[in-house]
């Protein structure tokens, strides 16, 4: 059992010899993760509703990713990056069949931001030009290129971005400006402003459009139907490439394999990572026969020290296996939707929840402070976390310019129905607690 001193004197240690990287330490010290539970020093049970940094797909610690892990450290952990093998050989064309035509080659990475830096890269060689849009709140990492392409977080007083980036109103269907007579959102008039604004600024080289199927550090943004499919149409009437982010979306999480096959189109590159790994530091990068034989034309060079790694390859071809055995992708769908009648119970109860968001097992809510002006809670929103993970639930809570708290919920696909409800029972507490005594409107 922890004390109160030796709480202190952690993170006495901690503020001692690790650096301040712009994210707050939890105050909860985590000691095991197993399955859907997290525990803290005191023993604590607290479900985990982020899958970790939104990446332990089947869970943490799952019996058959352990064995892999165990037997590949022993066995086959780390080489030249020149030195493929059979495990990333076999997780290559695994992934193949599960990627639509015509993606058919990968590499495979450690991160997020690695995966879209590397997609970034290929789009320019292959097409020999330098511009790139993203969403306005998109976040695709935070190195140069990928945090260049990032902007939700991260951008300020970091020096001079990437030349080229222009930014693409994001589809934030409960607080764009953009509104039909009735208020429905009018995302086709969005887009077209959208796009007469890059025309403008564009100077004519732009190589690829990256985007999130749902925008999730933006706040579980998930675009209206047809929305991607009239990106599609307006992406290839210029020429222009399409990344698709899939770091938290992909490998089922949403109900699909990709979540891009609910809009119905496929990217020419696809970046994956976090959920491809189970938590473990597993990317990749795939495209079509075409790209990859043009950037080999151009020179395209990409080496790091973890290319191709044959251990976290041997993970992420398990976590395949898994995901197709198992349906994952039916279960994300029939959890999610579970979940989210049990959240729509929760906004009738609450005038607080000012909006309802996401796919799957990927779902957010939206704090208000103001049920009349809508206006951000992320006061209020911290205040029902923290009540949260008091009381058994870690979920976690993005508080960003220009939205409210809005909370991301993402429990691994492998959570139970009864689990579900507990969250669920928990969250109605926190909500309950939280509105305890304040007043309608105001904070």
């Amino acid at each position: 059992m922890g004390s109160t001193n030796d709480a202190t004197a952690f993170f006495a240690k901690a503020d001692k010899y690790l650096m301040n990287t712009g994210v707050p330490f939890s105050p909860v010290v985590i000691t095991k993760a197993k399955g859907t539970r997290l525990y803290n020093e005191n023993g604590q049970s607290i479900l985990d509703f982020t899958s970790g940094q939104m990446s332990s797909l089947l869970g943490h610690s799952h019996p058959e990713i352990v064995a892999v892990v165990q037997q590949y450290v022993a066995e086959l952990d780390h080489l030249l990056s020149n030195m493929i093998t059979h495990p990333v050989v076999d997780l290559a064309e695994r992934l193949s069949r599960f990627l639509p035509p015509p993606l058919t080659k990968s590499f495979f990475l450690n991160t997020g931001s690695e995966s879209t830096e590397a997609a970034i890269k290929i789009a320019k060689l292959y097409t020999g030009r330098f511009e790139v849009i993203a969403f306005a709140a998109s976040y695709h990492g935070l190195t140069q290129g990928s945090g260049s392409a990032t902007y939700s977080a991260g951008r300020r007083r970091g020096g001079p971005c990437m030349p080229g980036q222009l930014a693409f109103p994001a589809p934030y269907a409960y607080r764009s400006p953009f509104r039909k007579p009735d208020g429905s959102y009018d995302w086709e008039t969005e887009m077209d402003f959208g796009w007469s604004m890059i025309d403008r600024q564009s100077v004519g080289s732009i190589a690829a459009f990256i985007m999130e199927p749902i925008l999730s550090t933006g706040g579980i943004l998930d675009p209206p139907k047809g929305y991607f499919a009239r990106m599609a149409e307006e992406c290839k009437k210029r020429g222009i490439l399409i990344i698709m982010d899939e770091a938290q979306t992909g490998v089922g999480r949403t109900g699909q394999m990709f979540a891009f096959q609910h809009a119905g189109i496929v990217p020419d590159i696809l970046a994956l990572s976090k959920t491809l790994g189970c938590g473990l530091p597993l990317a990749s990068v795939s495209t079509t026969d075409e790209i990859d034989a043009g950037c080999r034309e151009a020179g395209f060079l990409w080496l790091t020290t973890h290319l191709n790694d044959p251990l976290t390859a041997a993970v992420g071809n398990k976590v395949l296996e898994i995901v197709e055995r198992d349906d994952i992708a039916s279960r994300a769908a029939s959890r999610g939707a579970q979940l989210r009648e049990g959240l729509v119970k929760l906004q009738q109860k609450y005038w607080c929840i000012g909006d309802i968001r996401g796919r799957g097992l990927l779902q957010g809510i939206e704090i208000i402070s103001d049920a009349e002006t809508r206006a951000p809670g992320p006061e209020l929103g911290q205040v029902v976390s923290d009540q949260a993970m008091a009381r058994g639930l870690s979920c976690n809570i993005v508080n960003l310019p220009g939205m409210g708290g809005v909370f991301r919920l993402a429990p691994p696909v492998t959570v139970t129905e009864g689990e579900i409800e507990e969250g669920l029972r928990i969250l109605d507490e926190a909500f309950a607690f939280a509105l305890k005594g304040w007043k309608r409107g105001a904070l």
